[in-house]
């Protein structure tokens, strides 16, 4: 058995089981909406241990080498075949979310794509001012009403929620090219995936190990950066709950904090406020 085939039944089931055990949690609505809700922490961290292993062991050496030995033309046109091969489920989530547009939009990247573009490989739809979109079902369940649940870290992903947990695991299968479950050869989609990863990874190292391996706590600093990510792109349409994002969790009156003066979303909140930026 592959080691994508084992991740994908390792992830399905964490993801039932946080899923059955949300009832025995506290809701976050009834917290302060911009805190980050981690009753599995303990658990989490495990998996966050497991994770930066499996990093620093495997896939940082790999992803330097990689964008070290491919050419940068080369890797960007890997990276637009692993984003061309999502368009499909993204057409069937906008679909889901009640945008027809954005839907069409999918679909016409991939048509367009995938002919003109020698099979994904270049990306004339963005020279034509086609707009470039994103989506994953686990934007459909906010669209559809679904709070975000616990915070969860999840095996060779990484950080997540439980409603982002339910969507990864749905996308696997809402494309015919991402997921067989009886050939390995045939997961293209996740074969282009974890190459797109791979270049990323090489391509923003320095910010990468500077949260993984430099950060005073890198499951915190992780933490904090993905939430903070997540619900800004959700609250992307949404004026009062873009403006939440920075709103006082301490404060009475509940009123928003100027964006201008909020306090750095990607600072480490273990550091030291006091320490001299500059001393040697």
């Amino acid at each position: 058995m592959n080691i994508l085939r084992r991740a994908h039944l390792l992830i399905a089931p964490l993801t039932l089981a946080l899923v059955l055990s949300g009832c025995a949690t506290k809701p976050p609505e009834q917290r302060g909406s911009n805190e980050i809700f981690d009753p599995y922490e303990n658990v989490n961290r495990g998996v966050h241990g497991f994770n930066r292993g499996v990093d620093r062991v495997f896939f940082r050496p790999a992803s330097k080498g990689y964008v070290a030995v491919v050419p940068a033309p080369m890797v960007t046109s890997f990276n637009n075949f692993a984003e061309n091969l999502s368009n499909p489920s993204m057409m069937v989530d906008y679909l889901l979310q009640g945008k027809p547009r954005e839907a069409g939009i999918a679909l016409g990247r991939f048509l367009l794509n995938s002919t003109f573009g020698v099979a994904g490989l270049f990306d004339p739809a963005t020279e034509m001012n086609i707009p470039q979109i994103d989506t994953d079902f686990g934007e459909t369940l906010h669209v559809w009403g679904f709070g975000e649940g616990p915070y969860v870290e999840l095996p060779l992903y990484g950080p997540s929620t439980r409603r982002d947990a339910v969507g990864v695991v749905v996308n696997l299968f809402t494309s015919p090219l991402t997921f067989s479950p009886t050939r390995a050869v045939d997961n293209a989609g996740v074969w282009a995936e974890v190459v797109r990863r791979m270049g990323n990874r090489g391509r923003y190292s320095d910010t990468i190990d500077s949260i993984l391996y430099e950060s005073a706590d890198s499951y915190a600093q992780s933490r904090l950066i993905y939430m903070q990510s997540r619900r800004f792109e959700l609250a992307s349409d949404d004026e009062a709950a873009y403006l939440d994002l920075y709103s006082d969790p301490y404060a009475d009156t509940g009123t928003p904090v100027d964006p201008a003066t909020a306090a750095d979303p990607y600072a480490d909140p273990y550091s030291d406020p006091y320490e001299d930026p500059y001393a040697q």
